[in-house]
């Protein structure tokens, strides 16, 4: 270990942090416990039972979004590349305006458990589902994907380990206690562990937030000038755009790519979008996303601070030579501040938002593969809410594994960027089959499988023969080079691809059930019959 490397853990108390992170995990399993003992029905399971407050759904929805890249990853980009990386934390709010104004509350109105139930509500439900659920799960595993990244980048940090193996173990560790939560406690106990999480995350952003203000005086220009001059040369940089999109034309376009895929894949988010149905009425999914757009405002609002507060007090440099790279920039602030005992409460309320964002992630792709594929494609429908209860949670456990698996291949890429990616699939393959659903009459089922198969296929090849995958030094795989795509997001060419691809598909077949759409207009305006369509 280098003298940097060193001086950036020099105080950490592993023990004390390993001690704070088990205090939460106990907590949480209690009230997952006790949550468990009302989770009797496919509807408490999936939903919840329908029982949270649009208030109580709102922090929950916060507690879903706001992930390891909203507080690991974009107040590394924000330390490191300035400008550029606050342009995360624009995008993912922006995002949030799209899901209030074109889908939850319509998605909310049709009183269904999965996005499949939405799409296939008018089509051919075998066909439909399938497909949704295949989507459901690409992007439920880069989501995964990038949780689990951060678990092994921050556990770095923490114990001061630089080799694979241990942060191996910490991942294969988040991903058992994650399995547990949704074995256990279902829909309803992971929906307590995210309110509680989310509540402890932003009182942990703001706590820091007027440490840093207050070593400046509560003087911003005072913290960004600080922040200039630890950067050196480069310093000026950070204040203007171009430090990492805008040195070439690639890298612009790179960038628009990006802001594209942030701002219409929450849209298409299954595990958020499966938050809505938590509620009892379409009033209570409207109050749950203003709740949640307040919050999550606020927080990025934050990230602000403690991205140039890590740039001021920390420094790049450190930032980058530190264990876990530019995903340490938040922990290595609050070791500064406040010392150990800082360093460890913020990395447990990290840990927690590692494990209640991969448990909302978990229990959504299980969800969708018991209930779209088994009960409804599988079994055509014939089947009890036990045996589909009983095969969501085997399938947990085998998403569980795979995201470990996976995980442990994407320790130390920075997990805002990953995140980006599983956006880009969102966006590209859920969010032009929801619109069409809800608002072309023509739109069919040749539409709908071609927008979700075809959106999907496109983004999947893009990522993997870009420069995210191979031929940089930042790649995943650092030492291959099999990139002909130039961009890293490919948000720009798949999510118009999707959409065209739907549009191409419904009009070259004559399937077309006007009367299904008509009653699905009215149930999504109005909620007129929701509560009848409800499986189980």
């Amino acid at each position: 270990m280098n003298a940097t490397l060193a001086a950036s853990v020099e105080g950490s108390n592993p023990l004390l942090n390993i001690g704070i992170f088990a205090l939460f995990v106990i907590i949480t399993m209690v009230i997952v416990f006790r949550a468990s003992r009302n989770t009797k029905t496919a509807s408490d399971y999936y939903a919840a039972g329908r029982a949270f407050t649009g208030p109580q759904n709102g922090v929950a929805i916060a507690g879903d979004y706001l992930s390891a890249a909203s507080f690991l990853g974009i107040a590394g980009a924000i330390a490191i590349n300035g400008y550029d990386g606050f342009l995360y934390s624009i995008g993912f709010l922006v995002a949030w305006l799209v899901a209030l104004l074109l889908v939850a509350e319509l998605l909310r109105n049709t009183g269904k458990f999965t996005m499949g139930d939405v799409l296939a509500f008018r089509m051919k439900q075998r066909p439909v589902r399938a497909a949704a659920a295949t989507s459901t799960l690409a992007v439920s595993f880069f989501y995964l994907l990038a949780q689990m990244a951060g678990a092994g980048g921050l556990v770095a940090l923490l114990l001061g380990v630089e080799g694979g193996g241990a942060q191996a173990l910490v991942i294969a560790v988040v991903g058992i206690i994650m399995i547990a939560y949704v074995l256990i406690g279902g829909m309803k106990g992971t929906t307590w562990v995210q309110i509680i999480k989310a509540a402890l995350l932003i009182v942990g952003a703001l706590v820091i937030t007027l440490w840093v203000l207050g070593k400046y005086g509560f003087n911003f220009s005072s913290l960004l000038q600080a922040a200039v001059d630890k950067a050196g040369k480069a310093g000026e940089t950070l204040l203007g755009p171009g430090k990492q999109y805008g040195a070439t034309g690639t890298s612009k376009l790179d960038f628009l790519s990006l802001g594209i895929a942030l701002v219409l894949g929450t849209a298409g988010l299954p595990h958020v979008l499966m938050r809505f149905y938590t509620v009892p009425t379409a009033r209570d999914a409207r109050r749950s996303v203003v709740w949640a757009i307040v919050l999550i405002g606020v927080f990025y609002l934050f990230t602000l601070v403690l991205g140039y507060g890590a740039g001021a007090l920390v420094g790049p440099d450190t930032i980058r030579k530190a264990p876990g790279g530019v995903n340490s920039a938040a922990p290595l602030l609050a070791l500064e501040l406040g010392g150990p005992v800082l360093l460890g409460l913020i990395s447990a309320i990290a840990f927690a938002t590692i494990l209640a964002v991969v448990a909302g992630l978990t229990i959504t792709a299980s969800a969708s593969f018991a209930h779209d594929v088994y009960a409804n494609v599988v079994k055509r429908g014939k089947t009890s809410p036990d045996s589909e209860v009983k095969v969501a949670r085997i399938t947990a456990v085998v998403i569980g594994i795979l995201a470990i698996g996976g995980g442990i291949l994407a320790n130390g890429q920075n997990v805002a960027f990953l995140v980006a990616l599983a956006f880009a699939v969102a966006a590209s393959a859920n969010l032009p089959t929801i619109l069409y659903s809800l608002f072309w009459k023509r739109f069919n089922t040749q539409g709908a499988l071609w927008s979700i198969y075809g959106g999907l296929a496109i983004t999947i090849v893009l990522i993997v023969f870009s420069p995210a995958v191979s031929g940089k030094s930042t790649s995943m795989f650092k030492n291959a080079d099999f990139a002909w795509f130039p961009l890293s997001n490919p948000g720009i060419v798949s999510i118009p691809a999707a959409f065209i691809l739907g549009w191409l598909g419904t009009v070259l077949s004559k399937e077309h059930d006007e009367k299904k759409y008509v009653e699905m207009e009215v149930r999504s305006l109005t909620g007129a019959g929701a509560e009848k369509a409800v499986v189980h």
